[in-house]
């Protein structure tokens, strides 16, 4: 099957989030399979924000076993990529299925624009939280007023859909406020186990750490609740048993870096906290590796995959009840979710699992249950594929 992925921004823009992990970890499983899939996207390269894009990037590029077709970016706001050159590229290619993932993108009307005028079963995922996203409220008046002109363009993009994918019930509750309930497919999301199977750094060694800590890996955001995780932190930060623990902040700035690194130093926490920027994949996975658990505190997630690659490395997780987060992970079973923005909260679940190490090791053993037998690139991918092979078929 000629297969057409459809995204904002592709690799080597590594830094762009869950969107782009799930595209190419399905270009990856599809090419797997002798099927000839492409990438369609935009030149972005991710230099520690998300508005450096490359000329100087190949066109076309074949990696592993699938290819990555790049069009240049003529305009752009925030995240809003204009690449017009991308419709004639998905056109000439002629594939027998598009799948475009994240509805707030030119990428994604593009989509459904070559889906409509060559007649090609089009797919649609979000994964961007369509209507519930904070930044829908809490941004400023140009970018509330760039939301609302997108509503046309999304009701298009979904009508012209003969399918849409979504994570979880939650997200399947906000499609169902534009669509009937029969064109909506459960499909979970997953990572890649194969991404783990190399050789990992020291990351103690390269950072020079000698106590145990705790990580959190995500943006410099208000949305990844960064700034609930450090109020935890001074709260703790006497406590005997958080003597000898340091707390490793990992990630990119999204905007709130400044204030963040402020609030570490007005609280007198520069001791207790190690802030590593743009960490590579090989640094993130030595920190999966060696720290005791993750915590991901976040004001919104809508199926949050840090905590599954937390899994991978038998890593239990601090998270929040916000939004799809209880969707993908498991109160008391794999995880403990706490209400979001609630310091207190978080600070007495780092103490529960520093403490109970019985109950850590039972949460780190059914989070990596849940990965190896469910939340996988191999089995979502394979499940994608089935929908996708219905469509092809009824088209003729």
């Amino acid at each position: 099957m000629k297969i057409a992925l459809v995204c904002p921004a592709s690799l080597p823009a590594t830094q762009f989030g869950g969107l782009l992990s799930l595209t190419v970890d399905m270009a990856k499983e599809f090419g797997k399979n002798e099927h000839d899939t492409t990438i369609f996207t935009t030149n972005l390269d991710f230099a520690n924000n998300a508005n450096t894009f490359n000329k100087k990037l190949p066109k076309e590029e074949k990696i592993d076993n699938f290819k990555i077709n790049r069009s240049n970016v003529w305009l752009h706001y925030k995240l809003f990529y204009i690449n017009p050159g991308m419709y004639y590229r998905i056109k000439n290619s002629k594939p027998d299925i598009i799948h475009t993932i994240g509805l707030r993108s030119f990428q994604s009307f593009t989509a459904a624009l070559v889906s409509k005028y060559q007649k090609i079963p089009l797919v649609i995922s979000d994964q961007s939280g369509l209507t519930t996203h904070p930044d829908l409220t809490n941004s400023g008046f140009f970018q509330k007023l760039l939301y609302r002109c997108q509503i046309p363009f999304i009701r298009f993009i979904i009508n012209q859909s003969s399918k849409i994918i979504v994570a979880n019930e939650y997200e399947k509750n906000i499609f169902l406020k534009f669509s009937e309930q029969s064109k909506i497919e459960i499909v979970r999301n997953g990572i890649n186990l194969e991404q783990f199977n190399f050789e990992k750094i020291d990351f103690r060694k390269k950072y020079k750490i000698s106590d145990q800590y705790i990580l959190f890996l995500g943006r410099f955001s208000k949305v990844k609740g960064v700034d609930t995780l450090i109020e935890s932190i001074k709260i703790l930060k006497d406590q005997s048993k958080l003597k000898n623990i340091l707390f490793v902040i990992m990630g990119v700035d999204f905007g709130f870096e400044r204030q963040m690194n402020q609030m570490i130093q007005n609280y007198g926490l520069i001791n207790n906290i190690l802030v590593i920027k743009k960490p590579n994949r090989s640094e993130v996975f030595g920190a999966y590796e060696q720290c005791l658990f993750l915590i991901l505190p976040s004001r919104w997630e809508l199926s949050p995959l840090t905590p599954l690659e937390g899994f991978a490395f038998k890593k239990t997780v601090i998270s929040t009840t916000s939004h799809g987060i209880p969707y993908t992970l498991r109160n008391n079973i794999d995880s403990i979710l706490v209400e979001s923005e609630n310091p207190h909260g978080i600070a007495d679940a780092i103490l529960e699992l520093l403490t109970n190490e019985e109950k850590r090791i039972n949460f780190e053993s059914k989070g990596y249950d849940l990965v190896k037998n469910e939340c996988n690139s191999q089995i979502m991918s394979k499940k994608i594929f089935n929908v996708y092979e219905k469509l092809v078929k009824n088209r003729f």
